[in-house]
């Protein structure tokens, strides 16, 4: 009798024992603080990330690590910020004396920067792999190529779909055929997004290891530009526009570039819309599978919306800038977790946050020892409701955003941010708590905590050993001002006439739609 007892008692032990908990790392590129549903927006309409945010935690002050891609990226899959790593642009952008050739007559030559994430460096990836995970990539890499052997597969994926050295999907856009070199075309897929192509990538390789630990990593090339999307998403939010009011004009001017004062993109708001039903193909395949319950969700963008420069695709607004900026809009990013296994966990979380502090929290969350040196802090205290321990972050970006951004450094210590400018050495200082449109710089009335950050910013650029932009020696103030003069008229009128084009009952960007009317 008592070796019956203690054998059911071992059973029960051992049928109750939890799984190793999955992970599914979604990351859209160049989504906007305010581009969804759950954070802000009346306009697009994203039901299946907002489900992400409702059954998880939403960081409300979730920052990328950089305002531009590569750099956020690899802050992403190493835990540390990009003055460590060395990726402190997005690969591919010139500097030095190369920066001369774009035209821009900048007072400053952008410093040079690490072209591939370090073999070095240990990504979240191969420490899941290390742990018995079966471990899969899809989607944007953007952290090297074929000839510097520094692709997914090198840095600990086990399968990769679609991830090469391109920053977007320039070689056969949003549409199937998709003409990348990771990513196998077939004929029955044609006028298919490529959103739902790499879901549908996602969700096949989940049902293939439905019993084995899986960390997989679903890398959107959208919503980068170019912007594409179907005719009938085009008709809906054309009509969504004009039922809210359609503005005279969509454009105001920053220092270099028009930027957008109004989400009222049609052809954006059905792109975003396609990812979103790509976003729930996945989701659904975890619920079909009872995969739900113990696998971790985490959802974020690489760096901010596009509002200047590219497609200027979105509005930030109340969040000052976009992509490539030093103001909010440039940084802070949706950012969610639906961890499973933690009881009645925080809905909301108010406390700064990057991405950077995702490698320490999964791995947390997986009951993994962090034996790797990072800058992140886990997230799981948060989470749990628990107490977190203030701490600065810090931002460094030495290069010109090609949206209009300038060459800075950057430190948050609670409410306070103090922007400091490499051009002329300026400083700027805002309460986010009381301004979080940053259209008051108080540093003058603050000198003394202003200087403090300072300082502080400055030791720890110093400490990472981070690299400061040069002055150009060929630099004339002259001629910058009167190209920038030309090329602000020039492309406030571009853009104005763009915008008028999208929201035309005529407008016919091509005879198919960009392949999306190919299946006809």
């Amino acid at each position: 009798m008592k070796i019956i007892t203690l054998s059911l008692i071992l059973f029960t032990l051992f049928n109750c024992e939890k799984p190793q908990p999955n992970f599914l790392f979604i990351v859209v590129d160049d989504l906007g603080y305010r581009d969804l549903s759950v954070t802000g927006s009346d306009f697009y309409e994203t039901p299946n990330i907002d489900k992400i945010a409702q059954e998880g935690t939403l960081f409300t002050q979730g920052y990328a690590n950089a305002s531009v891609c590569s750099p956020s990226r690899a802050s992403l899959l190493t835990g540390v910020y990009p003055t460590v790593h060395g990726i402190t642009d997005w690969i591919g952008a010139r500097y030095g004396t190369e920066w001369r050739d774009v035209g821009r007559k900048t007072q400053l030559l952008p410093s040079e920067y690490v072209k591939h994430l370090p073999f070095e460096m240990t990504t979240l990836p191969e420490v899941f792999k290390a742990q018995k995970y079966k471990t899969f990539f899809a989607g944007k890499w953007h952290l090297g190529s074929v000839e510097q052997q520094s692709l997914p597969t090198d840095h600990g994926f086990d399968i990769n779909k679609g991830g090469y050295h391109k920053g977007g999907p320039y070689t056969g856009g949003y549409f199937s055929p998709f003409n990348n070199p990771f990513l196998e075309d077939k004929t029955e897929e044609k006028g298919m997004t490529l959103s739902m192509k790499l879901a549908q990538e996602t969700a096949n390789f989940i049902k293939e290891h439905p019993n084995d630990p899986f960390f997989a990593y679903l890398s959107f090339y959208a919503v980068h530009a170019p912007i594409q999307t179907t005719q009938e998403k085009w008709m809906k939010y054309q009509k969504k526009t004009k039922d809210q009011g359609l503005q005279e004009e969509g454009f105001t001017m920053e220092k270099r570039l028009p930027i957008r004062i109004k989400q009222d993109n049609p052809v954006y708001a059905g792109l975003l819309e396609q990812t979103d039903e790509a976003v729930g193909h996945v989701l659904n395949t975890l619920e079909e599978l009872n995969l739900d319950d113990h696998t971790v969700v985490v959802f974020v963008s690489d760096n901010g919306g596009v509002s200047a420069g590219d497609d200027y695709a979105t509005s930030n607004l109340p969040l000052r800038g976009g992509k490539g900026y030093q103001w909010e809009a440039g940084i802070r990013i949706p950012f969610f977790i639906k961890a499973p296994q933690i009881e009645d966990p925080a809905k909301k979380v108010d406390i700064p946050v990057t991405g950077a502090d995702l490698f320490p929290t999964l791995l947390d969350l997986a009951g993994i020892e962090n034996s790797t040196a990072v800058d992140g802090e886990s997230l799981v205290p948060l989470l749990k409701e628990k107490s977190f321990e203030e701490r600065p972050l810090f931002w460094h970006y030495p290069h010109y955003g090609n949206q209009g951004g300038d060459p800075s450094a950057i430190i948050r210590r609670g409410n306070w941010k103090l922007i400091h400018y490499f051009e002329d050495g300026k400083n700027e200082l805002y309460h986010l708590g009381e301004d979080m449109g940053e259209t008051i710089d108080v540093f003058e009335q603050n000198s003394e905590l202003g200087m403090t950050l300072k300082n502080e910013l400055e030791q720890w650029l110093n400490d990472t050993n981070a690299k400061i932009p040069q002055k150009d020696p060929l630099h004339n103030e002259a001629e910058e001002k009167e190209w920038l003069d030309q090329h602000k008229q020039k492309m406030k009128l571009r853009v104005e006439k763009r915008r008028a084009f999208q929201l035309d009952p005529d407008y016919l960007p091509n005879q198919d739609w960009w392949g999306s009317q190919s299946r006809n």
